[in-house]
């Protein structure tokens, strides 16, 4: 039972990679049909899709580790290290892949496709980047961030990149006109960015305690997705992570509200 943990981690890994191997195949191509041998064009959107539903299990994977860790007692340098390795492909490199075929996607679309410049897709690597220096200084001050986190969890992240082919798949609402333009994207990669590295406080979705004090935030951000998702569907995925920055920025932890008392 001591090794459960890490074999979650590993899993959150082997699906992080099912999911790059998804959204590599992501792309134009032609079938040839079998009965009577005409040319069809594949656009590789389910693909996509399938890598947004292992980044999501690779999610599920990454809370189980550490509930488990925390259920068994069972603590160690190699697993703090292993998680780490596993988050920066799960919800850095995966959802950097799915931030470039969307660029792509979108500047396609433009007038001037032809021109396009595989230097103009680039920044969507920035979020591996910035998740693998997240989690760089995430390990080195772990014991700062017991009951909240320094900067956006690259989980998160991971979560709400990976709603974007989900959201494209299932044509939720209004946002597949706004999931084409390429500065919406640009504007998603510089927030995230900077949420990762940032002095922000976010709070943990399992709270330290279960009193109302410290779990108030994560419910109403539960609460807030739970509302949406009959009208907006999986667009619920991104209004939910808005309300969680709202609220990291505003939320007090009572810690800190009885020092400054």
């Amino acid at each position: 039972m001591k090794h459960l943990p890490n074999l979650l981690t590993l899993g959150n890994l082997f699906c992080g990679c099912l999911a790059m191997a998804y959204i590599l195949t992501a792309q134009p191509y032609v079938y040839r049909n079998v009965t009577d041998h005409s040319l069809n064009w594949i656009m590789g959107t389910e693909q996509m899709y399938m890598g947004s539903i292992f980044i999501g299990i690779a999610a599920i994977c990454d809370m189980l580790d550490g509930f488990v860790a925390r259920a068994l007692n069972v603590f160690s340098p190699i697993g703090k290290d292993l998680d780490s390795l596993a988050d920066v492909v799960s919800f850095g490199a995966a959802p950097s892949m799915i931030m470039f075929k969307c660029l792509w996607d979108a500047r396609m679309q433009e007038l001037n496709a032809l021109d396009a410049s595989m230097l103009a897709m680039a920044p969507a690597f920035l979020i591996a980047c910035f998740a693998a220096l997240r989690l760089a200084k995430f390990n080195i001050t772990a014991s700062a961030q017991k009951n909240y986190f320094i900067g956006m969890p690259v989980p998160a992240v991971g979560i709400l990149v990976g709603s974007f082919p989900i959201i494209l798949w299932n044509n939720d609402v209004l946002l597949p006109a706004i999931l084409h333009s390429t500065w919406f994207f640009y504007g998603v990669i510089a927030l995230v960015c900077f949420l990762m590295v940032s002095k922000i406080k976010f709070f943990k979705m399992i709270p330290p305690k279960m009193k109302l004090a410290y779990a108030w935030p994560q419910l109403v951000v539960i609460a807030t997705a739970l509302a949406a998702i009959p009208f907006l569907h999986f667009a619920a995925l991104p209004i939910a992570f808005v309300m969680y920055i709202l609220l990291a920025l505003v939320y007090k932890y009572p810690e800190e509200q009885a020092a400054a008392n």
